[in-house]
């Protein structure tokens, strides 16, 4: 946006989506509706969010990822918390907690996505992980990743 003022486009994007972590999530369509926003900063908009994402990721990998529980509900959230599909993620990890590899098994529905636990063994058994963390999504709550459910090995 050259040479604009850019707060108050920054101030509805804000009213809009709720918050910062929202406006990055949401679909370029949707930020084109907010006044000022064009295909272009729609695009913009998508880069940050991707290079967010994938930093959060970097701080994760080869690190030991329970040793701090904040940081891996970070990646997590970087990761999942905008999907518009519910989400199986698997998160492999070596014998000091390192991660391996951080893969998306299953892609569902809205609010459904099913899980094979031999497609998960299976897996976990080829990159000779020594433990894994199960997460999913609430589609229903883009700002919340459910790790209520996640269990680790």
């Amino acid at each position: 946006i050259p040479r604009v003022d850019t707060k108050p486009i920054a101030k509805a994007l804000i009213a809009r989506f709720g918050s910062l972590a929202e406006v990055l999530g949401a679909p370029a369509s949707l930020l084109e509706e907010v006044k000022g926003i064009g295909p272009t900063v729609a695009i913009d908009l998508k880069v940050i969010a991707a290079t967010a994402q994938r930093m959060a990721r970097g701080e994760v990998r080869g690190r030991e990822v329970l040793s701090n529980w904040t940081q891996l509900l970070d990646y997590c959230r970087s990761a999942m918390a905008f999907e518009s599909r519910e989400q199986f993620r698997i998160l492999f990890l070596d014998k000091k907690n390192g991660l391996i590899a951080d893969e998306v098994q299953q892609t569902g529905t809205v609010d459904h996505t099913p899980v094979y636990p031999r497609e998960v063994v299976k897996r976990a058994l080829e990159l000779s992980a020594s433990a894994v963390i199960l997460v999913h999504n609430h589609p229903t709550t883009p700002s919340m990743v459910t790790l209520d459910h996640a269990e680790y090995r």
